[in-house]
């Protein structure tokens, strides 16, 4: 393999165009998986806007580039991949049938080591250093949404007849219901932003609209428009107010459900599960393949998902001591908080906790 590293600000705009045309490819030939919006060229160069030490690594045969490898590197030489723990889909795009030696990559990039938690499918090189697999629900709409609809009501007959009812109710309540698909007013993302920061101290979560970078790049995902990636912003009304809202990347097959949120006024009305029917049906009528629910289990994604994929987590490594050390230092944090993740005797009563920790901090 020929391997060449680059800040991304100094990626050409020829090689920029070789990965979209890369990432447009692979849905061709049945890889969609590469055409999420996370691992395109540009996620990657927002992200190398927001935050040191974004590199891409470019594969080439006989001159045309094959590959396409962003990630994030310390000045030690660990390395994550790109966004880690924002982005939900994270590997190598590359040509259909095209292999690689995963430590021969990392050796030209400069790392020991290589952390992933959200590894699509298809990438074996990878896949084989993985600690564990995981469900990512997706709604399915490439067959439109009466399709999709119709997918619903087979596996949940009740859910679709409330939510509907819910919306009913929001309109004589409240006022006429409106979906706006891809709202282009900033103050709406300022207002989404201050409701899911309030509603992760709430639940007592962290609070990732703490830190400016992330809203420095959501921000400018907001902004940025391509033919074939966009930050789209997605807003319910009901009354000419907003009740719900959503920002998510999309790409021309793919809608990354990201950052949704509503008002607590109106929660009695399910407005989170209005708006993301609606998105269905927006993401279906512009042709888009799918909505990536993002890995987790949660309720509100078993009642909208159609069916699932699979991501990986864990790390590639080379033979080196600080590999081991990271390694040794991350994998029980992962461990402990896959195991509560994913056993209702132990989540909810952590889920428990941390809401009282959200309602303790509201009264501060």
């Amino acid at each position: 393999m020929n391997i060449s590293v680059y800040r991304p600000g100094d990626l050409t705009a020829a090689d920029r165009a070789a990965w979209s045309a890369l990432q447009a490819a692979a849905v061709e030939d049945g890889s969609p998986q590469l055409a999420n919006p996370f691992l395109a060229p540009e996620f990657a160069l927002a992200v190398g806007r927001c935050r040191a030490g974004v590199r891409i690594a470019v594969v080439r045969e006989d001159g045309e580039p094959v590959g396409f490898f962003p990630y994030q590197r310390t000045a030690l030489g660990v390395g994550r991949a790109i966004g880690l723990g924002l982005s939900d889909a994270q590997g190598l795009v590359h040509r259909t049938g095209f292999q690689w030696d995963a430590r021969e990559l990392l050796h030209a990039c400069g790392l020991s080591v290589w952390e992933f938690d959200h590894l699509v499918e298809g990438q074996k090189p990878f896949e084989v250093s993985a600690s564990g697999a995981f469900r990512s629900p997706v709604m399915d709409v490439e067959q439109g949404f009466e399709s999709y609809l119709a997918a619903l009501r087979k596996q949940s007959p009740k859910f679709l007849r409330a939510t509907f009812a819910k919306e009913r109710r929001l309109g004589r309540d409240v006022g006429d219901v409106r979906y706006v698909h891809d709202e282009r007013d900033p103050e709406m993302l300022r207002t989404l932003i201050a409701w899911k920061s309030a509603q992760y101290r709430r639940t007592g979560r962290s609070d990732r609209f703490a830190r400016p970078w992330i809203v420095r790049l959501v921000e400018q995902l907001f902004h940025t428009r391509t033919e074939s990636f966009a930050g789209l912003l997605s807003v319910l009304y009901a009354g000419g107010r907003p009740v719900a809202a959503h920002f998510g990347p999309r790409s021309r097959q793919v809608l990354c459900c990201w950052f949704p949120s509503y008002d607590p006024a109106f929660g009695k009305f399910s407005p989170g599960l209005l708006l993301h029917l609606h998105m269905a049906e927006g993401a279906a009528a512009a042709g888009m393949a799918y909505l990536d629910l993002g890995r987790g289990d949660k309720a509100y994604k078993d009642s909208l998902k159609t069916r699932e994929l699979s991501v990986w987590e864990g790390w590639v490594m080379r033979r080196h001591p600080v590999a081991l050390g990271h390694r040794a230092r991350r994998a029980p944090v992962r461990a402990l908080r896959n195991t509560v993740v994913s056993r209702p005797e132990l989540f909810e009563p952590a889920d428990r906790l941390l809401k009282r920790v959200g309602r303790l901090r509201q009264g501060d």
